[in-house]
Protein backbone atom coordinates (compact mmCIF):
# COMPACT_ATOMS: atom_id res chain seq x y z
CA UNK A 1 0.00 0.00 0.00
CA UNK A 2 1.35 3.15 -1.00
CA UNK A 3 1.69 6.24 1.94
CA UNK A 4 -0.99 8.48 1.98
CA UNK A 5 0.17 12.10 0.62
CA UNK A 6 0.54 14.73 2.87
CA UNK A 7 -0.41 18.23 1.79
CA UNK A 8 3.02 20.23 0.34
CA UNK A 9 2.52 23.94 -0.11
CA UNK A 10 4.81 26.34 -2.56
CA UNK A 11 6.03 29.34 -0.57
CA UNK A 12 7.14 32.32 -3.07
CA UNK A 13 9.44 35.13 -2.01
CA UNK A 14 10.56 38.01 -4.20
CA UNK A 15 12.37 41.23 -2.67
CA UNK A 16 15.48 43.47 -2.92
CA UNK A 17 18.58 41.09 -2.83
CA UNK A 18 20.13 41.10 0.92
CA UNK A 19 22.08 38.76 3.36
CA UNK A 20 20.11 36.04 5.47
CA UNK A 21 16.98 36.04 2.97
CA UNK A 22 17.16 31.87 2.76
CA UNK A 23 18.51 31.53 6.76
CA UNK A 24 15.90 33.65 7.94
CA UNK A 25 12.87 31.74 5.81
CA UNK A 26 13.95 28.72 6.27
CA UNK A 27 14.75 29.25 9.75
CA UNK A 28 11.27 29.97 10.25
CA UNK A 29 10.00 27.00 8.46
CA UNK A 30 12.21 24.84 10.57
CA UNK A 31 10.60 26.28 13.69
CA UNK A 32 7.20 25.62 12.81
CA UNK A 33 8.34 21.92 11.98
CA UNK A 34 8.07 22.07 8.63
CA UNK A 35 10.10 19.66 6.11
CA UNK A 36 11.62 21.08 3.24
CA UNK A 37 10.87 19.09 0.42
CA UNK A 38 12.47 21.31 -2.63
CA UNK A 39 14.04 24.84 -2.61
CA UNK A 40 15.70 27.11 -5.28
CA UNK A 41 16.32 30.44 -5.56
CA UNK A 42 18.33 33.35 -8.01
CA UNK A 43 19.79 36.43 -7.25
CA UNK A 44 18.98 38.65 -10.48
CA UNK A 45 22.12 41.24 -10.47
CA UNK A 46 20.62 43.55 -13.28
CA UNK A 47 17.07 43.94 -11.43
CA UNK A 48 18.84 43.43 -8.20
CA UNK A 49 15.86 41.43 -6.90
CA UNK A 50 15.99 37.95 -5.22
CA UNK A 51 13.79 35.44 -6.03
CA UNK A 52 12.53 32.08 -3.96
CA UNK A 53 10.86 29.44 -4.38
CA UNK A 54 10.20 26.55 -1.61
CA UNK A 55 8.22 23.47 -1.29
CA UNK A 56 7.48 22.13 2.10
CA UNK A 57 5.01 20.47 3.99
CA UNK A 58 4.02 20.35 7.95
CA UNK A 59 5.54 17.47 9.45
CA UNK A 60 2.73 16.91 11.99
CA UNK A 61 -0.43 15.82 10.30
CA UNK A 62 -2.51 17.45 12.71
CA UNK A 63 -0.81 21.09 11.57
CA UNK A 64 -1.65 23.12 8.25
CA UNK A 65 -1.81 26.34 6.91
CA UNK A 66 -3.24 28.99 10.03
CA UNK A 67 -3.52 32.55 10.36
CA UNK A 68 -1.10 32.31 12.86
CA UNK A 69 1.13 30.69 10.21
CA UNK A 70 0.84 33.76 7.82
CA UNK A 71 1.65 36.35 10.22
CA UNK A 72 4.74 34.54 11.25
CA UNK A 73 5.54 35.04 7.54
CA UNK A 74 4.59 38.36 7.27
CA UNK A 75 7.13 39.32 10.39
CA UNK A 76 9.77 37.48 9.08
CA UNK A 77 9.01 39.57 5.27
CA UNK A 78 8.63 42.72 6.54
CA UNK A 79 12.06 42.40 8.37
CA UNK A 80 13.56 41.89 4.95
CA UNK A 81 11.39 44.01 3.09
CA UNK A 82 10.05 41.37 1.01
CA UNK A 83 6.84 40.03 -0.28
CA UNK A 84 5.39 36.84 -0.63
CA UNK A 85 3.05 34.07 -1.73
CA UNK A 86 1.31 30.61 -0.14
CA UNK A 87 -0.17 28.02 -2.37
CA UNK A 88 -1.33 24.35 -1.54
CA UNK A 89 -1.21 21.97 -3.93
CA UNK A 90 -4.69 20.63 -2.71
CA UNK A 91 -6.32 23.60 -4.53
CA UNK A 92 -5.87 23.28 -7.98
CA UNK A 93 -5.68 26.78 -10.04
CA UNK A 94 -9.09 27.04 -11.65
CA UNK A 95 -8.13 27.84 -15.25
CA UNK A 96 -9.82 29.03 -18.47
CA UNK A 97 -8.94 28.06 -21.56
CA UNK A 98 -10.21 30.29 -24.87
CA UNK A 99 -9.91 28.96 -28.23
CA UNK A 100 -10.91 29.38 -31.86
CA UNK A 101 -10.51 26.86 -34.40
CA UNK A 102 -7.20 25.18 -33.92
CA UNK A 103 -7.27 22.36 -31.88
CA UNK A 104 -4.32 20.65 -31.54
CA UNK A 105 -3.10 22.95 -28.18
CA UNK A 106 -6.87 22.36 -26.83
CA UNK A 107 -6.64 19.04 -27.49
CA UNK A 108 -2.77 18.54 -25.71
CA UNK A 109 -4.02 20.40 -22.79
CA UNK A 110 -7.18 18.21 -22.62
CA UNK A 111 -5.15 14.85 -22.55
CA UNK A 112 -2.29 15.94 -20.08
CA UNK A 113 -5.08 17.58 -17.61
CA UNK A 114 -6.78 13.93 -18.00
CA UNK A 115 -3.38 11.53 -17.42
CA UNK A 116 -2.68 14.38 -14.07
CA UNK A 117 0.22 15.94 -15.54
CA UNK A 118 -1.80 19.50 -15.32
CA UNK A 119 -2.95 20.17 -11.58
CA UNK A 120 -5.93 22.32 -12.37
CA UNK A 121 -9.32 22.57 -12.58
CA UNK A 122 -10.76 23.66 -16.05
CA UNK A 123 -13.93 26.36 -15.43
CA UNK A 124 -14.62 26.85 -18.80
CA UNK A 125 -13.76 27.14 -22.38
CA UNK A 126 -14.81 30.61 -24.35
CA UNK A 127 -14.15 30.43 -28.08
CA UNK A 128 -15.58 33.24 -30.89
CA UNK A 129 -16.20 30.07 -32.95
CA UNK A 130 -18.37 26.68 -32.78
CA UNK A 131 -15.90 24.34 -33.71
CA UNK A 132 -14.91 22.77 -30.87
CA UNK A 133 -18.05 23.12 -28.94
CA UNK A 134 -18.04 18.93 -29.20
CA UNK A 135 -14.51 18.61 -27.84
CA UNK A 136 -15.41 20.70 -24.96
CA UNK A 137 -18.60 19.31 -24.19
CA UNK A 138 -17.42 15.62 -24.86
CA UNK A 139 -15.49 16.07 -21.35
CA UNK A 140 -18.34 17.44 -19.27
CA UNK A 141 -16.46 21.26 -19.62
CA UNK A 142 -18.48 24.55 -19.81
CA UNK A 143 -18.65 26.01 -23.40
CA UNK A 144 -19.15 29.22 -24.27
CA UNK A 145 -19.81 31.21 -27.33
CA UNK A 146 -18.74 34.79 -27.71
CA UNK A 147 -18.22 35.60 -31.05
CA UNK A 148 -15.96 38.80 -31.86
CA UNK A 149 -16.67 41.66 -34.67
CA UNK A 150 -15.55 45.29 -34.29
CA UNK A 151 -18.68 46.31 -33.09
CA UNK A 152 -19.21 43.86 -30.40
CA UNK A 153 -15.64 43.09 -28.77
CA UNK A 154 -16.47 46.07 -25.59
CA UNK A 155 -19.28 43.42 -24.60
CA UNK A 156 -18.07 39.95 -25.15
CA UNK A 157 -14.65 41.07 -23.15
CA UNK A 158 -17.09 42.04 -20.68
CA UNK A 159 -18.89 38.66 -20.31
CA UNK A 160 -15.35 37.27 -20.67
CA UNK A 161 -14.13 38.73 -17.23
CA UNK A 162 -17.99 37.83 -15.78
CA UNK A 163 -16.99 34.48 -16.50
CA UNK A 164 -13.62 35.04 -14.94
CA UNK A 165 -15.22 36.40 -12.07
CA UNK A 166 -17.81 34.27 -11.46
CA UNK A 167 -15.87 31.27 -12.04
CA UNK A 168 -13.18 32.26 -9.79
CA UNK A 169 -10.75 32.00 -12.54
CA UNK A 170 -7.01 32.01 -11.67
CA UNK A 171 -5.16 31.80 -15.49
CA UNK A 172 -6.54 32.24 -18.77
CA UNK A 173 -5.05 29.83 -21.34
CA UNK A 174 -4.83 31.74 -24.66
CA UNK A 175 -4.77 27.96 -26.64
CA UNK A 176 -4.28 29.55 -30.25
CA UNK A 177 -7.40 31.88 -29.74
CA UNK A 178 -7.12 34.09 -32.66
CA UNK A 179 -8.43 37.18 -31.56
CA UNK A 180 -6.14 40.30 -30.25
CA UNK A 181 -7.52 41.03 -26.61
CA UNK A 182 -8.39 44.52 -25.64
CA UNK A 183 -5.61 46.97 -23.55
CA UNK A 184 -8.22 47.16 -20.85
CA UNK A 185 -8.11 43.75 -20.85
CA UNK A 186 -4.95 42.93 -20.82
CA UNK A 187 -4.42 45.31 -17.82
CA UNK A 188 -6.91 43.30 -15.78
CA UNK A 189 -5.61 39.90 -16.62
CA UNK A 190 -1.98 40.92 -16.17
CA UNK A 191 0.25 38.23 -14.85
CA UNK A 192 -2.73 35.58 -15.38
CA UNK A 193 -2.83 35.25 -19.10
CA UNK A 194 -0.62 32.98 -21.20
CA UNK A 195 -0.43 32.83 -24.88
CA UNK A 196 1.42 30.63 -27.09
CA UNK A 197 2.72 32.14 -30.55
CA UNK A 198 3.46 30.12 -33.88
CA UNK A 199 6.92 31.64 -34.23
CA UNK A 200 10.29 31.80 -31.81
CA UNK A 201 10.06 35.54 -30.95
CA UNK A 202 10.92 37.66 -31.77
CA UNK A 203 9.92 36.60 -35.47
CA UNK A 204 7.67 36.71 -38.57
CA UNK A 205 4.26 38.72 -37.61
CA UNK A 206 1.61 38.87 -40.06
CA UNK A 207 -0.58 36.41 -41.82
CA UNK A 208 0.85 33.08 -42.67
CA UNK A 209 4.36 33.17 -40.55
CA UNK A 210 5.29 29.67 -41.84
CA UNK A 211 5.10 30.89 -45.50
CA UNK A 212 7.31 33.65 -44.33
CA UNK A 213 9.96 31.40 -42.81
CA UNK A 214 9.83 28.85 -45.70
CA UNK A 215 10.74 32.09 -48.61
CA UNK A 216 12.99 33.20 -46.49
CA UNK A 217 15.01 29.48 -45.90
CA UNK A 218 14.99 29.83 -42.41
CA UNK A 219 16.78 26.74 -40.81
CA UNK A 220 14.88 27.16 -37.16
CA UNK A 221 11.42 27.26 -36.48
CA UNK A 222 10.06 27.46 -33.03
CA UNK A 223 6.81 28.66 -30.75
CA UNK A 224 7.22 31.03 -27.52
CA UNK A 225 5.04 31.06 -24.87
CA UNK A 226 4.42 34.25 -22.89
CA UNK A 227 2.44 36.33 -20.30
CA UNK A 228 -0.50 38.65 -22.35
CA UNK A 229 0.17 41.89 -22.43
CA UNK A 230 -1.20 45.15 -24.11
CA UNK A 231 1.92 45.12 -26.57
CA UNK A 232 1.30 42.11 -28.92
CA UNK A 233 3.04 39.60 -28.32
CA UNK A 234 5.84 41.16 -26.54
CA UNK A 235 4.65 39.97 -22.93
CA UNK A 236 7.35 38.07 -20.52
CA UNK A 237 8.51 35.02 -22.27
CA UNK A 238 7.75 32.13 -20.62
CA UNK A 239 8.74 28.91 -22.48
CA UNK A 240 9.89 28.46 -25.87
CA UNK A 241 11.42 25.68 -28.37
CA UNK A 242 12.92 25.27 -31.48
CA UNK A 243 13.34 22.35 -34.26
CA UNK A 244 15.90 22.45 -36.65
CA UNK A 245 14.62 22.25 -40.36
CA UNK A 246 16.28 22.64 -44.18
CA UNK A 247 15.59 22.95 -48.11
CA UNK A 248 13.94 19.99 -47.75
CA UNK A 249 10.85 21.12 -45.34
CA UNK A 250 7.62 22.44 -47.78
CA UNK A 251 5.53 24.85 -46.05
CA UNK A 252 3.25 22.38 -45.03
CA UNK A 253 6.01 20.31 -43.38
CA UNK A 254 6.56 23.61 -41.33
CA UNK A 255 2.82 23.87 -39.75
CA UNK A 256 2.93 20.55 -38.76
CA UNK A 257 6.39 20.37 -37.09
CA UNK A 258 5.50 24.67 -35.90
CA UNK A 259 1.96 22.49 -34.33
CA UNK A 260 3.98 20.09 -32.68
CA UNK A 261 6.24 22.70 -30.98
CA UNK A 262 3.27 25.07 -30.17
CA UNK A 263 1.46 22.00 -27.86
CA UNK A 264 4.78 21.11 -26.05
CA UNK A 265 5.43 24.88 -25.16
CA UNK A 266 2.22 25.68 -24.34
CA UNK A 267 2.06 22.48 -21.79
CA UNK A 268 4.68 23.55 -20.51
CA UNK A 269 4.02 26.80 -19.96
CA UNK A 270 0.69 26.25 -18.70
CA UNK A 271 2.31 23.36 -15.89
CA UNK A 272 5.04 26.21 -14.97
CA UNK A 273 2.39 28.75 -13.75
CA UNK A 274 -0.17 26.09 -11.93
CA UNK A 275 2.98 24.43 -10.12
CA UNK A 276 3.98 28.22 -8.74
CA UNK A 277 7.29 28.07 -10.90
CA UNK A 278 7.51 31.74 -12.42
CA UNK A 279 7.99 34.98 -11.10
CA UNK A 280 7.51 38.13 -13.12
CA UNK A 281 10.95 40.62 -13.10
CA UNK A 282 10.01 43.37 -15.04
CA UNK A 283 9.56 42.71 -18.70
CA UNK A 284 11.06 39.33 -18.03
CA UNK A 285 10.67 36.01 -16.13
CA UNK A 286 12.33 34.32 -13.45
CA UNK A 287 11.16 30.09 -14.23
CA UNK A 288 12.24 27.49 -11.57
CA UNK A 289 12.06 24.60 -13.71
Amino acid sequence: MEPQAQEQFVLKIIGPAATGIVAAFTSYLAEQNCYIVEMAQFDDPYSQKFFMRTVFRFQKTDKSDSPEFRQGLDAVSQKLNMSWELFSFLKPPRVLIMVSKYDHCFNDLLYRFKKGELNMSIAAVVSNHLDLRPMAEREGIRFVHLPVNKDNKPRQEAELMKIVEEEAVDLVVLARYMQVLSDDLCRKLDGRAINIHHSFLPGFKGAKPYHQAYMRGVKLIGATAHYVTSNLDEGPIIEQEVTRVDHHHLPDDLVRIGRDNETVVLSRAVRFHLEHRIFLNNDRTVVFK
